[in-house]
Formats: C-alpha cells, structure tokens, sequence
C-alpha cells in the first residue's frame, strides 16, 4: 500500500476553489451549500499536501492565505514553475479551463481535477484531452453526482435490468444556465442511462436574465430533447425564471428512479417503493474523486470516469444553442464543422 505524499495547488480561489464567502456573496450562493470544495477535498485527504494557490484577485489571495496559510500567485504559471505539483485543481471559469489544463499538462503536473464544464468550446475540450493524453496526465471534470455513492448504484442498479427496459427520462431546474447547472443534468442522464447523447433538439430561453457571474457570460436556459443511444429520449425544462425543483427521472419498464438533491426514491409499477440512503460518513463528492485522484496516482489502474463523457456533455449544451438557430431542429452528435467551434459562454 502506498504511502507516497502528493503536493497540490489550487488555481481559482473563488466559490468553489477555496470556499471563500465572500465569492460566494458575490453570485448569491453560500459555501454550506457546497457538496464540497477544492480546498476542502485536498487539505481533508491525508496523503495530499496543499501547497500553493493562485488567483488573479488580491483579496482572494489575502483571505485565502489568512485562513489556511498556504502561500499564493497572482500567475498561475508562476506557481506551476515554482512548486513542481502532482495534481491541481482549476477552479476558474470556463473559458480559461483549456489554457489552464493544458499548460498544467505541459508542465508535468500528473493529474488535473477541472470544475465544470469542462471547457466553452467543444474545439478546446478536444485540445484538453489531446494534451492529457499526450504527457500521460489524468484529467477529471467536476461532475459530482460522478461520484456520488447512490448514483453510481443507480446506475449499477439500471444497467442490471432493475428498472426494466428504459422508456423515458427527465431532467429539470429552476435556474437556467444550461451551461454552468445544465451541465451536471445532462452528465448525469448519460452516466445513469449507460447512454451517449446523440442529438439535441432545443428552444432557448431569450428573457435575458443576467447571468451571476457578470455580464461578460451569456448561459441561457431552455427546453427540449436529448435522443440518447438506442433512441431514449429525455426531456429538458429550464427555464431562466422557472421555480421548479431540480429532479432527474429515469423511467423503465419496471418502475421509474427520481433523484431530488441527493434525495434517491424508487417507485415500481408492481407498487413497491424504496429509499436509497444517503452516505453518513460526512464525505462529500469532491472527497469522494480526490480519493480516487490518490488512488489512479498510486497507480491504482484504470479511472472509472473519462473526459470524453464531458466533451459530449458540453456537445450537447452547444447543439441546444445551434437547434435554436433553426428552430429546434435536431442536431446530431458529435458536433462538426462550425458548430464544434462555437462557444457557450458559461461561467
């Protein structure tokens, strides 16, 4: 068994990076919230050592440091140069995730654990992963129901035949953002289905709400249709000012799965009911995947996720937008020619 101790860095010292409140003020969110943060998850594993930090933002660095002592860059290429790091998480927004990761690659770093989306542009995730692929470093995209116990049963369990032959599956919020919320939606009926998405039918939401994250990001929500492999079709509402609870649905033959939150119900047309614990051990996601980071670079064998799951994730959130061009028209994955170009300013 391994003993190896693994340095660390943060690039992105925000909300979700270094669970700093005031970040999170600043989107109308609060850490207590959080299914775990990046410093959360890297300082509460005990073979990982937290080294440095980066961010453009002064008053992140000064904060982050006064809470945790840990020494901060303003240039995350200066960290990377300087501390020599086996795993870093980049905790930015979206469209800087591809120059980051990449030059996380180029530098040697062995594993990158990147906040979702993965990237803006289907054309940038690409780059991501031929970059990955190229130095041998692992890449994880910060999909937490990925890692999420009862999920990842549910899964097992449908693939097993538990829900009979799959029928439908829904996927709602009441947030918008396609992008930076849908995102996790749409990870989350491939990996429970066992199913790529392979095309996008979609309508826009145009009542302009302003994202939180500034008026540089434009991530609209919207409604439509993911055709999964073997032609499952999953419905989307999420409207940019809609109030419904987020829910995921997968119904089969047999009965139907709904996970609310965490919250994981079964319902069998045969009448039987069931609910799936959730884990009492007090772990969230995030230190659910960085115990699966350590484990990958003890050399553990093959990870259970891959980036390529995302990138279609994030093809399927750039085909809502280039269905609404022509009016809902069903676009097919994976995206070509302009369109695997086009970007979804998420945040």
């Amino acid at each position: 068994m391994s003993t190896a101790t693994y340095r660390a860095g943060i690039i992105g010292l925000g909300f979700i990076g270094a669970a700093d409140p005031v970040s999170g003020e600043a989107i109308g969110q609060q850490v207590k919230n959080l299914d775990g943060s990046h410093v959360g998850a890297l300082t509460g594993h005990p073979r990982v050592r937290l080294v440095a930090g980066s961010s453009r933002d002064a008053g992140r660095r000064e904060r982050f440091t006064a809470r945790t002592s840990i020494p901060t860059y303003p240039d995350w290429r200066e960290m990377l140069e300087r501390e020599k790091l086996d795993l870093v998480s980049v905790a930015t927004d979206a469209p800087s995730h591809a120059e980051i990761a990449i030059g996380c690659a180029e530098r040697g770093v062995r594993a990158v654990y990147a906040e979702k989306p993965i990237a803006t542009r289907p054309t940038d995730a690409d780059r991501m992963i031929r970059a990955c692929e190229q130095s041998g470093a692992l890449l994880v995209i910060n999909h937490n129901l990925r890692f999420f116990p009862p999920a990842r049963r549910l899964r097992d369990f449908i693939r097993s035949g538990g829900l009979g032959d799959l029928t439908s599956a829904s996927i709602e919020w009441g947030s918008g953002r396609l992008g930076n919320v849908g995102t996790h939606f749409m990870d989350a009926a491939q990996m429970l289905s066992c199913r790529a998405i392979m095309a996008v039918s979609g309508t826009l939401d145009t009542s302009g709400r302003p994202d939180c994250r500034g008026p540089r990001f434009r991530d609209p929500g919207g409604w439509g249709l993911l055709s999964l492999e073997g032609h499952l079709r999953v419905t989307v509402d999420a409207a940019d000012y809609g109030r419904i609870p987020a829910r995921i649905a997968v119904n089969g033959s047999l009965g139907r799965a709904l996970l609310h939150g965490r919250d994981l119900h079964l319902e069998f047309w045969d009448g039987r009911q069931e609910s799936w614990p959730k884990p009492e051990d007090g772990r969230s996601s995030m230190d659910r995947a960085v115990s699966e980071i350590v484990a990958w670079l003890d050399g553990a064998g093959a990870f259970p996720v891959w980036p390529a799951e995302a990138v279609r994730t994030l093809e399927a959130i750039v085909g809502f937008h280039a269905s609404n061009d022509h009016r809902g028209a069903w676009v097919e994955l994976p995206l070509t020619g302009d369109d695997r170009g086009r970007e979804v300013l998420s945040g």
